[in-house]
This record gives C-alpha cells, sequence and structure tokens, in this order.
C-alpha cells in the first residue's frame, strides 16, 4: 500500500471495514467510475467494475485498470455482483431507485458515491459549490484565487476533473475546491467541506428528484456534516437558498447583489466588497471583472466570500478577478464573421442559465435553443425572450423543440422556427443573423438527444463556426 493510504488508516473504514482486500463493486465508468477505481486499486481494494455499455465504448484508462487486477463485468445483470462486493460505489449517473442501489439496500451492502468514497481520502483543505447554475465559473474562479495565493489548488468534482483523482496527489496543504451536482449529494454520508456554498436554486433535473422540494433539500444536503467551525455561504437574494439558514450548524455568511450586509460579500456603488470580522474591504470596481453578465457577479461574490473566509489577501482576489476570463462553454466568444458574433454558451443547461445568457446580450441576437427533456417547463424562459427586445430570432432543435415551441406560442412570440438537429439549426441562423447580430447556442436543455454531454455539444457548435466560409457576394 502506497504511503498516501498508509497515513490514513482513520478514513480506510466502511461500516468498520477497512479498504484493502476489500472486494468493491464499482458502478458506472464514466470519468468518476474510473477514478474511483483508480483510487479503490491504489488503497488495496479489489474494484469489480461495472457498466451497460460495452467494452469499445469505454475510456483507454479502462486497459490499465484491467491490467493492474480489475476485473470487469459488461452489458451483465450487475444484482449478482452484490454477492461478491463488500462495498458498492455508484456513479452520479445511477439514480437512487435503480435496481442495484435497491438491491444493496436490501442486502445490506454499504454504498456510497464516488464523491463520497473520495472525500474519506481527502487530506487537503475541502470546499464544496453547488447550486443550479453558475457552480463551474465558481470553483474555476476560486481556483486561480488560490493559485495566485500561492496555494496548491485542484478544482475538481462534478466540473469533469473528479474528486478520486484530486485526492491521489493532493498533500495535507492543498485545496481541494469541488464542484458538487445535486445527483452527487442524493449518495453522501460523511462527505465534509469546511467551507460549503450553495449558489441558487430553479428547477432543474425534476425528471429524476421529481419536485422541487426534493431538489432543494439535496442541495442543502452539502451543509448536513458541517459543524461549528465550518462556514455556510448562501445567496441572500434566491428566497430558496436563503431558507436554508435555518437550523444550520455551520457559522452562515451571505452574499448579495442587491443588499449591503454585516457580513458577507456584496455590491455598494458599483463597489465588490467583503465584510468579515467587523471590517469592510473594498475588493474592486464592478467594471473591473472581466466575466461578462450580471449575473456573474453572483458567482463572483460567492467566490470573494469564500476567498475571504479562506484568509486570501484582498489584492490578490482583485487581481484574480480583473484577469479571470471566465470559462469554457459558457458565454464563450468563439468567432466573428462578417459583422455576426457567434457565442458558446452550451452550458446553458436549464431555463434559467439560459435568460442569464439572454440577460447578458448587448446587441440584437439569434438563439438557438432545445435538447433533451428533464421536464422542466419553458413558460420563464418564453417570457424573458418576448420581453427582451434583443432577441430577434429563436432557432430550436432536438427533443424539446416543439415544447419550446408551445411555450413561445403561449406569449405570443412568433418569430421562431422549429429544426430537427444543431446543426441544421446552425446552418438556418446564417439566413436569419444580420451584420452587428449575435448567434447564441444557449440550449436551456441537456445534451443526451444528441451529444453525451454539454462539452461535446459545444465543440461541435465551435467546429460548425470555425468551419464557415465568407459568403461570396451575389
Amino acid at each position: 500500500m502506497s504511503t498516501l493510504f498508509a497515513q490514513h488508516t482513520r478514513l480506510q473504514a466502511v461500516d468498520g471495514c477497512p479498504w484493502e482486500g476489500k472486494s468493491v463493486l464499482v458502478a458506472g465508468l464514466a470519468r468518476s467510475g474510473l477514478a474511483a477505481a483508480e483510487l479503490l486499486l491504489r488503497a488495496g481494494a479489489k474494484p469489480l467494475l461495472y457498466d451497460q455499455k460495452a467494452q469499445g465504448e469505454l475510456g483507454p484508462q479502462l486497459i490499465s485498470l484491467l491490467e493492474r487486477g480489475c476485473t470487469l463485468h459488461i452489458e451483465v445483470d450487475p444484482l449478482p455482483l452484490l454477492l461478491q462486493a463488500d462495498v458498492v460505489v455508484i456513479s452520479p449517473g445511477i439514480p437512487l431507485d435503480a435496481p442495484l442501489v435497491q438491491s444493496a439496500k436490501a442486502e445490506g451492502v454499504p454504498w456510497m458515491g464516488e464523491l463520497e468514497m473520495a472525500s474519506r481520502f481527502a487530506q487537503g483543505r475541502l470546499y464544496a459549490v453547488t447550486g443550479t447554475n453558475g457552480k463551474t465559473t465558481t470553483v474555476s474562479l476560486l481556483g486561480d484565487i488560490f493559485k495566485q495565493s500561492g496555494k496548491i489548488a485542484f478544482v475538481c468534482g462534478n466540473i469533469g476533473y473528479p474528486l478520486s483523482s484530486a485526492v491521489l496527489t493532493s498533500q495535507a496543504d492543498d485545496v481541494l475546491i469541488t464542484e458538487v451536482s445535486s445527483f452527487q449529494l442524493e449518495s453522501i454520508n460523511s462527505f465534509h467541506p469546511h467551507i460549503a456554498v450553495v449558489l441558487n436554486v430553479t428547477p432543474d433535473h425534476l425528471n429524476r428528484h421529481g419536485s422541487m422540494t426534493n431538489y432543494a433539500q439535496l442541495k442543502r444536503n452539502i451543509f448536513a456534516n458541517q459543524n461549528g467551525s465550518d462556514h455556510a455561504v448562501l445567496n441572500y437574494d434566491d428566497v430558496i437558498v436563503r431558507s436554508m439558514a435555518d437550523g444550520l450548524r455551520a457559522h452562515v455568511v451571505w452574499f448579495s447583489r442587491k443588499e449591503s450586509l454585516l457580513e458577507g460579500a456584496y455590491l455598494r456603488e458599483d463597489n465588490i466588497c467583503l465584510h468579515l470580522q467587523d471590517e469592510e474591504q473594498v475588493i474592486c470596481c464592478v467594471q473591473d471583472v472581466r466575466i461578462p453578465g450580471r449575473h456573474n457577479l453572483e458567482n463572483v461574490l460567492a467566490a470573494v466570500a469564500i476567498a475571504g473566509l479562506a484568509d486570501v489577501p484582498p489584492t490578490v482576489i482583485r487581481h484574480a478577478l480583473v484577469s479571470f476570463a471566465g470559462v469554457e462553454h459558457r458565454i464563450e466568444f468563439v468567432r466573428e464573421l462578417e459583422g455576426v458574433r457567434y457565442i458558446n454558451d452550451s452550458k446553458g443547461t436549464n431555463p434559467d442559465a439560459t435568460i442569464k445568457a439572454l440577460e447578458a446580450m448587448t446587441a440584437a441576437t439569434v438563439l438557438l435553443a432545445g435538447g433533451f427533456d428533464k421536464q422542466v417547463s419553458f413558460e420563464q424562459l418564453a417570457q424573458s425572450i418576448t420581453q427582451n427586445e434583443l432577441i430577434r430570432q429563436v432557432v430550436l432543435y432536438g427533443q424539446t423543440a416543439e415544447l419550446i415551441a408551445q411555450a413561445l406560442q403561449n406569449v405570443g412570440f412568433a418569430a421562431y422556427q422549429v429544426t430537427r438537429s444543431l446543426e441544421e439549426a446552425f446552418l438556418l441562423t446564417r439566413s436569419l443573423a444580420e451584420p452587428g447580430y449575435n448567434v447564441l447556442l444557449s440550449p436551456a436543455c441537456a445534451s443526451f438527444d444528441q451529444f453525451s454531454d454539454y462539452e461535446q455539444r459545444g465543440r461541435r457548435f465551435k467546429e460548425l463556426v470555425r468551419a464557415m466560409a465568407p459568403q461570396k457576394e451575389a
């Protein structure tokens, strides 16, 4: 066993059983599952790898894991594997009502998510960020802030670099900045961040969680294991998030775009301010923040509050805010051709995210929207479109195209067209966008009807944009 795990015997127990020598069923072999298997293998466990996909669809990392002792079980009934397993680790994509999870409960086999399992090995300072929108921007900005402060910072979790991968190389003085999804918060037990944040809560993933009440409660789970020495950072402007403060054991700190606060991060006269320990610091002017969009000020304020609580100097925070350019697939400028600006917001995977992207537009805009149906309402999105005079045309595609079209009809917005695919929708925008316009991909939906994830969708959009040649004059 490596020195890393030999030093952390307290974290090697699950229900009293050490990891070493134990058979662990890892269900789901996407990024988090493969990372979990790597961590377990290094900890001396015997991973049993399971997925419904064919082996050829799985990543090349799988070969290395098999060569070092993992066993692979694909396209088989996973329930008999429970008889061989001491513990089950599930990927975020597996819901709690799945037969495998229900059988594990019935048979008394300990089970947990990859985030929970990895957190038991974590050595560094653990900070966690959740919310419907803004998670990736916030953790990426925080990573930049901490790196500029001289810390070794790992930006991990739901962002695409699993916590399991981060803990393999992190040390006690490092910072683990973890993006956490509602799917991951379904399967935690002892996950314990020193600082935890909920950015906002708006309708999303209701096809899995069933109701807004359940969804909001899952977000609140991020604070479940905190105590009086920890900090809970909450959005004062979000009514659902504000109500989460009731009953928390952690010390509550707020952030707000609308109110000056006795403690926390807020705007005052177009300044970003931080008030902690009875002292107010002006970090910088709003105009100095580089990432676009008024909504991103909420993400900035959350990051400022966390950094302040972690004792990062205000000068370092300011430098990061004025230099941080944002993240890929989030209001990302791709190219300007013949006076038309093409913007990739593929990470807009729910209506609220798309509304915020539309609010960030400063020129006439053609919106590309549609995708996988998560059973959320598009009524508020339709209202926002009809009230925004900059939205000149909407081109819809994918599984939800007709649903969004109906919502637009209901509010009297007629400047929309329905297509089948992103490619077809993109071609149509070429004839709709005039010089001075934006073409904005902000789907308001997940990508799974046509793509593996929002990143693949965003990359495809950028391929289409970059492949365009100037149109010849008639």
